[in-house]
């Protein structure tokens, strides 16, 4: 154990794989392992990151919830603030490549969302609540996050919603939230504040388009869940 990676065969070195074969072509653990990019006397790169991975069952996607201070929780020796930064600099990078621009995009259903919501919230491992601002052509003029919560829930503040579509003058909005346990059906408290909203926003006669919610299993909307909407 803790065999330094530079003593391997050029060829099995996870900085070599990625040159020559492309990164494609390397495990989870190795992609790691560059990030690391060493280990300690006790365990080399590509050992510390097996124990890393290990520590969120081998999920990838559990890892990549994981935040600096969760991972200095671990107490992994030889796994330090720096690395930790490393990794989630890294993972955001990730996140952000697969973020595509939506402002002023046209939105005619649900589906043209969906996507963008769900890149940007389900794998964060807080709630989140969100708004999306459309026009009177149905494009997107302002997006912006309303409030952020623990991991069970968090509170959407009505009046700040139609405070941003009124200073915006948006004619019709579309609210989102995420939840982090994967779970996709709403809550109670989840038609209630849905309610709560839609109503309002018929006093205001701005039209909330849908209520969407994301997570890593999919989304649920209220639009198309409901023939009424």
């Amino acid at each position: 154990m803790g065999n330094s990676i530079k003593t391997w065969a050029l060829q099995d070195q996870p900085m070599h794989k990625f040159y020559s074969k492309g990164p494609k072509h390397l495990t989870d653990v190795e992609l790691i392992a560059i990030l690391l990019q060493h280990g300690t006397v006790h365990q080399n790169a590509l050992e510390l990151a097996r124990t890393l991975l290990g520590a969120s069952q081998n999920n990838l996607q559990k890892f990549a919830k994981l935040n600096v201070a969760d991972i200095l929780a671990l107490k992994i020796n030889g796994v330090g603030k720096a690395k930790a930064i490393r990794i989630m600099a890294a993972i955001e990078l990730g996140s952000r490549r697969i973020l595509t621009p939506i402002t002023n995009k046209n939105i005619q259903q649900s589906g043209d969302v969906v996507q963008h919501l769900k890149n940007l919230l389900q794998f964060e491992n807080r709630e989140i609540f969100m708004v999306l601002l459309l026009n009177q052509a149905n494009k997107i003029i302002h997006e912006a996050i309303l409030s952020e919560g623990g991991i069970t829930g968090t509170i959407a503040d009505p009046r700040l919603i139609f405070k941003l579509a009124i200073s915006h003058e948006a004619t019709g909005f579309i609210i989102c939230h995420n939840h982090p346990s994967g779970q996709l059906h709403p809550s109670h408290m989840d038609n209630v504040l849905t309610e709560k909203i839609k109503k309002a926003a018929d006093y205001f006669d701005i039209k909330l388009i849908d209520h969407i919610i994301v997570s890593f299993e999919g989304y649920y909307s209220y639009a198309e869940q409901n023939s009424d909407w």
